[in-house]
C-alpha cells in the first residue's frame, strides 16, 4: 500500500487571468509562489520518500519552493495537465463546459480525459512496483487529480468533469495497485 498525498499546483498567471494553460508551460504568479511555500510549511513535520510532479514548471516549480531538496523531487510527463490543443489559453469557462463531451473524443489536436488516465494509470503501476509501502506526494493538475479520483476511487470522468473543482490543502489516498 502506498500512502498517497496529492497537492494542486499553485496558482499562475493564466490562472488569474481565467485561460485554460493545458500544456501551456506557464509561471507562477508571486500568489502561487506565497501557495508554494504556504504548502512546505504545512507539510514541514512530514515525511515523503518522494515527490512527484508534472514536468510543467508549475508543478515543480510548486514542488522545489515548497520542499527545495528535503526530499527528493521526480518529474513525470504523465502527470501533466490535459492537452487541450486547439483549447489552450482559451477563457477556462470555455473549457470547463468543453471537458464532459472530451471524455472520449479528445479536443481537437489535444486528448481525451481516457488519453490522461492512460498515463495516469501507467504512472501508478510503476509507482506500485518502485514505492509499494511508501509515502509519496504528487503535485499536478486536474487531469493529474481526475486520474487518482477515477483508478482508486472509482469516480467516473463523466462525474469528474461535471464538478465543481474545490480547492483544499491535500488530499490523501491510499493505493494498493490497479486491480
Amino acid at each position: 500500500m502506498i500512502e498517497i498525498i496529492f497537492e494542486a499546483h499553485g496558482t499562475t498567471f493564466d490562472n488569474e487571468a481565467h485561460l485554460a494553460s493545458g500544456h501551456n508551460d506557464v509561471a507562477l504568479s508571486p500568489l502561487g509562489i506565497q501557495q508554494s511555500k504556504e504548502m512546505g510549511e504545512r507539510y514541514k513535520n512530514d515525511h515523503f520518500d518522494a515527490i512527484f510532479c508534472s514536468d510543467l514548471q508549475r508543478a515543480y516549480n510548486s514542488a522545489e519552493i515548497g520542499f527545495g531538496n528535503k526530499w527528493p523531487i521526480v518529474k513525470d510527463a504523465r502527470l501533466r495537465e490535459c492537452n487541450y490543443g486547439d483549447f489552450t489559453q482559451k477563457p477556462s469557462e470555455i473549457v470547463d463546459k468543453e471537458k464532459p463531451q472530451r471524455i472520449s473524443t479528445p479536443f481537437p489536436n489535444g486528448e481525451s480525459y481516457t488519453q490522461t488516465t492512460v498515463r495516469m494509470k501507467s504512472f501508478l503501476e510503476d509507482l506500485f512496483k518502485n514505492y509499494d509501502g511508501k509515502r509519496v506526494m504528487i503535485i499536478g493538475h486536474r487531469a493529474t487529480q481526475f486520474g487518482l479520483e477515477n483508478l482508486i476511487n472509482g469516480v467516473t470522468l463523466e462525474q469528474l468533469t461535471s464538478t465543481h473543482f474545490k480547492w483544499q490543502p491535500g488530499w490523501k489516498y491510499n493505493f494498493g495497485g490497479i486491480k
